[in-house]
């Protein structure tokens, strides 16, 4: 399904009688089936753009549409991975991930039929019986992504849903996630703010800019899939981006420490800047 975010505003309450612009002129189109990721330093509305998409909250004004008709509230077109997987540790792994299908009133066999298919489109056919805390972080993830496929969703909503792993494990799911959108179709939103993982995964990279957010650049990511980081459209594009995001967080220190401070790019770019952004 298409996603479309026009002229979108949203403030939220501060104090007695202020208000926090988060987003500003927020103008968003996502084609059916394309896999987008967003970046920007932390508090620019990234997972507030996710929020609004999902139905989960509403903008102050603008429109959010899918499919061209308006977003009113939460719906089962759309699903939401966050970075806690945030599966119910009484349920082994089959419930789980059937509990949204048995909400909707399907009988448990065909729940049941659904939800393996899931479980082994994301390569966990033989873990079913086991319970979350018999599960590694990584696996714990992959349960959250059946959960979210089994539904059918139009729209995959992904909130940093590997923010909490480590780098092997990542990779393994970076491939894994390429793998079900190349299957599915699925048109996907991913936040993130590790450069490389959002290159590495998407068609189209959006870079938000400091508080109020807005949708500083679109990069269009033309690598060959499967994606190979050292690939030099990859190396390109990722430089590109960091010499932007530098400039947003100089801003973000400035407002911290003052207008006297000035952002010592020599002292980082000999370091690894694939995951620069992460925690501001």
């Amino acid at each position: 399904m298409k996603v479309t975010l026009e002229n979108v505003h949203k403030s939220f309450p501060k104090g007695k009688s202020e208000k926090l612009e988060v987003l500003r002129d927020i103008d968003i189109q996502i084609k059916e089936g394309e896999f987008v990721s967003l970046l920007g330093p932390s508090g620019c509305g990234k997972s507030t753009i996710l929020n609004l998409i999902a139905g989960l909250d509403k903008p102050n004004s603008g429109s959010v549409k899918i499919n061209g008709e308006l977003v009113k509230g939460p719906g089962t077109d759309r699903v939401v991975v966050f970075q806690q997987g945030g599966l119910f540790p009484w349920m082994n792994v089959l419930d789980n991930v059937t509990f949204g299908l048995r909400i909707k009133k399907m009988t448990r066999q065909e729940a049941e039929e659904k939800a393996m298919d899931a479980l082994r489109l994301v390569h966990l056919g033989n873990y079913a019986n086991n319970y979350p805390h018999e599960l590694s972080g990584g696996m714990k993830q992959r349960v959250a992504i059946a959960r979210a496929l089994v539904m059918d969703p139009d729209v995959l909503l992904m909130d940093e849903p590997f923010a909490a792993l480590d780098e092997q494990t990542r990779l393994i799911l970076h491939q894994e996630l390429q793998e079900i959108w190349a299957k599915t179709g699925k048109t996907i939103l991913f936040i993130t703010h590790n450069i490389r993982e959002a290159l590495t995964l998407s068609g189209r990279v959006l870079l938000m800019s400091t508080r109020p957010g807005q949708v500083k650049s679109s990069f269009t990511v033309k690598a060959a899939r499967p994606r190979d980081p050292s690939d030099s459209v990859i190396v390109h594009l990722e430089k590109k981006i960091m010499g932007e995001l530098e400039e947003e967080m100089e801003k973000v220190l400035k407002e911290e420490f003052g207008d006297d401070y000035r952002f010592k790019t020599s002292a980082i770019r000999d370091r690894d800047h694939s995951r620069m952004g992460d925690h501001i």
